[in-house]
This record gives C-alpha cells, structure tokens and sequence, in this order.
C-alpha cells in the first residue's frame, strides 16, 4: 500500500486553532484611492451624503407646503380631476378615440399593460454584454421610444389643460354664514345663480366667490343686469324687476366669511 492512500484528514473542533486571526478590517493602504473598507469608511459618507439631501428636502418641503384644495365635493359634477405630473401622459392618452369610452379598457389596461410587459422581458430578449448604445439596438430602440411617447404626452396634456379654471376650482374659499330664510338669498335662488355660483356663493370652475366681494351694491347690480367687462357673465341673465335686482345686490353685498 502506497503511503496515504485511501486516507482521510478529519479536524477535530475540540483542537484550538492558534493561528486565528482576530476579527479586523483589512488593511486597505496598500491601494490608495482603489477601494475601501465597506464598514464603517463607505457607508459612513453614504449615510452623510443621504442625511444632506434629507435636511435639504426638508426644508423644501417646509418652504413650499404642498397646495391643497377645498374638500371634495362628491355633487361637483363640473370639477375637472388631475392626476400628479408623473401620470398626466396616461391622463392625456385616456383622451384620444380608441383609449376612451367604449374603449376605457384598452387605454387603462392593455396598453399600459404591453408598455410594462415588454420593459419587464427586455432583459430575456436583450441579452447582449455590450455597453454602448449603438451595439443594443432592441434596448436602445425601447428607450428612446418610451421618453419619446412619454415625454409628448406630457407636453399634450399640459398645453391642453385649463390651469385658470382648475385654479379656481380647487380654490379654498372662506365660509360664510348665510341667512337663507332671507328675501335676496330667495331671489338669489329663483334667478339660478346658484347653479354657477354656489348655494352657499362659494363660486365655481365658471363663475367666481360672491364672499367678501369687494363691489359695491351698485356694481353688483349693474353686472347681475348688464353682464360683467369680460365677458364671463352675459347680459340679459337677470330676469326680476328693479326692487328685486337692489335686494340681491344688497344680499351678495352683505355675505362677509365667518
């Protein structure tokens, strides 16, 4: 029998190892400016560099508070929802013909659907090692189609968007403490006023808040009968006689906020 054949070196852990070595980082020196000991010399200037940009978008955050609107009214049927920026291309292309109505289904689901799909099975179909661009075409094709798509969609929907009216709308009006029981708030109803400018003259997408008006008597009276400078108000939408237009006049007047 050859020596050490068919034999077999088993350790045994009751037998100390005296060549362990304690638990240190690595001595890193030998390659300066090449790599670094993960814990704690890297993650400390990550922690550092994530802790600046917290406080600073903190302070963004302090400096510009989000805009907040009046509380949803669910009998608003004339409000306008918008989505945040980041989803006003799917917005803008529930617009278009053969993405909306009978076709919700396709502009909600299916094509959103095949935009993700086909950006989950890039990896599987491009499985090239090159680096630059122009050596992926599949990859770099999808890319610039997607920020083409996106970005155009974005664009329509902002361009398209009226900004004044949904301003208005959403606008956080002062409350007031409104005598229904009065005789101009009766004529204010009779006339359909309330039907642009609120029952409570909150105002609307169409037509402004009658509270804390800054017209006189007299002015509101000439608009509610001739209709207003630019042409919001129509003449002629009044259809009481003089006593009645002078008690609504002094009502949308008198209507201060709590």
């Amino acid at each position: 029998m050859h020596r050490g054949k068919g034999m077999k070196f088993v350790g045994d852990s009751r037998v100390p190892a005296d060549n362990r070595m304690p638990n240190i980082p690595k001595d890193y020196s030998e390659y300066p400016g090449k790599t670094e000991a993960f814990w704690p010399n890297f993650l400390l200037k990550e922690w550092m560099v994530g802790a600046v940009f917290l406080v600073g978008f903190l302070c963004l955050t302090v400096a510009h508070p989000s805009p907040l609107e009046k509380i949803a009214d669910p009998s608003d049927t004339a409000y306008i929802p918008m989505p945040d920026w980041y989803f006003l291309f799917l917005y803008q292309m529930l617009k278009y013909t053969y993405a909306s109505g009978p076709y919700n289904l396709i502009g909600a689901l299916v094509i959103p659907g095949l935009a993700f799909g086909a950006l989950l099975l890039a990896p599987f179909i491009d499985r090239g090692k090159e680096r630059r661009p122009s050596k992926r075409p599949f990859a770099t094709g999808f890319m610039l189609l997607a920020i083409a798509a996106i970005s155009y969609l974005t664009w329509e929907s902002v361009v398209n968007h009226d900004w004044e009216a949904a301003a208005k709308q959403g606008k956080i009006v002062a409350e007031a403490d409104i005598d229904t029981e009065s005789e101009g708030y009766k004529i204010f109803q009779a006339q359909g006023c309330v039907s642009c400018h609120g029952d409570n003259l909150q105002g609307g997408a169409a037509a402004p808040a009658l509270v804390d008006t800054q017209r006189t008597a007299e002015e509101i009276a000439d608009i509610a009968k001739n209709g207003s400078a630019n042409g919001k108000m129509p003449p002629g939408l009044f259809k009481g006689t003089d006593e009645e237009l002078t008690k609504l006049a002094e009502f949308i007047d008198s209507v201060e906020s709590k």
